[in-house]
């Protein structure tokens, strides 16, 4: 087993509260991300006790959870690992009561010498959430503990402003890791790597040099189980408010003071608060054909599958840049991508057929998949005689180094950050109601929803949306295969 970098985990063994323990996202990320964190020594110790409505005894959650792990996990256990995960963990159904949760998580606690620490994972829909927190209250296992919250948080500025009062009723600000899973990849951070330890990026990361910029991420899935959620949440508030905001602040954020979590939140919330408010008109919303047919939906349904948008930070670095955001369900793709458009030259010297220009502007493209890829693009001489021009580009993949098996998924930084209480990938209370703010044009004044085709880019009229600009999904270069040599 590889030594784990000091720091890099919790001081404590911790006791984790998994509430939601039998539920889809349970069994898809959060059990097989414990069972690597504790199997890989991120953790000096670990009790794990499922809490759900699910009536069942320890043994047959830690069947359910073995389920999982072979289902789900990118690291299959052997038997010896799979007995010590199993030692871990424990069940109580949330009908026996908050005296017998307590009781629980006491005995864990009594199976360590020493200190240990309480993190609470409410993997429950937001209608839920509260309830849990009212039964850790009850069973007194607030003072001292973390609570991880999952997304929505809220569905516009005043069930916000309500659920974080109702929040901090029973726990402090400081307790509380509000979960968003993009934040936590890999490529997200290395954002703000590659802006503030490069000297040659952060000088020109401003309106002078930056055209627009594009948070893309279209999904080739449909909504599966989730109809009745997704009909009661729609792309905007499902995806936009959460993820790509999150991300677009990354991207736009001042230099923090310090790689602290304080400095970077703050960081983050002038950007929110520099943010003006969305304008419809610069909306599209669209909704796959075939979607009100689906069972648990409307078929009046004008709940958008599909949205774009134009976002605007009204401050010196970003005034007149605009950012296009971009996702939905059905469409061609399925793609993670930021695209930064650099300003072209004022005045080109080279003659009209030379092929400048022909294929846009220069790019700085992220791509936020979990294997990590980094291009930028421009102009070069085409070998021989004369001045033609090519689009060529320089191209990173974290599969280019030998680190690729050190990448952590999204779930299990994020767990582990917030065991250690590092807040820097988590959002906070003030930056989630000024989102909701801003979007207040939009939710009271949506446009109608039109129709796309599965399998498509989204309706036509995203093309006016960012003209006389372009998007720059679907690629017309594929990203380059680092065995190959173009």
């Amino acid at each position: 087993m590889a030594k784990i970098p000091p720091g890099v985990g919790p001081q404590y063994p911790q006791i984790v509260v998994l509430v939601g323990a039998t539920g889809d996202l349970a069994r898809r990320k959060l059990l097989p991300g414990l069972f690597h964190l504790v199997n890989a020594g991120f953790i000096p110790g670990c009790r794990i006790i499922g809490l759900s409505l699910d009536e069942l005894d320890a043994d047959r959650f830690r069947t359910l959870a073995r389920d999982a792990l072979n289902a789900y996990s990118s690291r299959k256990p052997g038997d010896a690992e799979w007995n010590a995960f199993a030692a871990c963990l424990d069940y109580v159904p949330m009908s026996a009561g908050a005296a017998v949760l307590k009781a629980a998580v006491e005995e864990a606690e009594r199976s360590f010498s020493g200190q240990t620490r309480r993190l609470h994972y409410l993997s429950v829909p937001p209608s839920a959430a509260l309830p849990a927190v009212h039964m850790l209250k009850e069973a007194g296992l607030v003072e001292g503990s973390r609570v991880i919250m999952e997304k929505p948080f809220g569905t516009d500025l005043a069930s916000a402003v309500i659920l974080n009062a109702r929040l901090h009723e029973v726990f402090a600000e400081e307790q509380i890791f509000r979960i968003d899973h993009f934040l936590g990849k890999e490529p997200a951070q290395n954002i703000l790597a590659f802006r503030f330890a490069n000297g040659l990026f952060e000088p020109i990361w401003n309106r002078n040099f930056i055209d627009h910029v594009q948070i893309d991420v279209p999904e080739t899935l449909g909504l599966g189980t989730r109809a009745g959620f997704y009909e009661q949440t729609g792309a905007f508030r499902d995806m936009v408010v959460t993820h790509l905001m999150q991300i677009l602040a990354f991207m736009a954020m001042e230099p923090p003071t310090a790689l602290a979590p304080a400095p970077i939140s703050e960081e983050k919330n002038k950007v929110f608060r520099s943010m003006l408010p969305i304008d419809p008109a610069k909306v599209v919303r669209g909704q796959y054909a075939g979607y009100r047919g689906e069972a648990g939906i409307d078929p009046a349904s004008e709940t958008e599958t599909f949205i774009a948008l134009e976002c605007r930070i009204d401050n010196w670095r970003w005034a007149g840049v605009p950012f296009y955001l971009r996702t939905g369900k059905r469409l061609a793709e399925g793609q993670r991508i930021i695209s930064i458009a650099f300003r072209e030259p004022p005045k080109s010297m080279f003659p009209a057929n030379s092929g400048v220009g022909a294929q846009g502007p220069d790019h700085l493209t992220f791509d936020l998949a979990d294997a990590s890829k980094i291009s930028l693009s421009f102009y070069g001489k085409r070998p021989g005689p004369g001045m033609r021009l090519d689009k060529l580009s320089l191209q990173f993949a974290m599969n280019d180094t030998t680190l690729i098996g050190d990448v952590l998924e999204a779930y299990e930084r994020l767990i582990l950050d917030a065991m250690r209480g590092d807040h820097t990938l988590f959002t906070t209370a003030d930056g989630i109601e000024r989102l909701w703010e801003v979007s207040a044009p939009l939710l009271d004044n949506p446009p109608p929803v039109r129709f796309y085709e599965p399998g498509s880019w989204g309706p036509k009229a995203i093309h006016q949306l960012v003209a006389p600009h372009a998007w720059r999904l679907p690629f017309e270069r594929a990203w380059r295969d680092n065995r190959k040599i173009e």
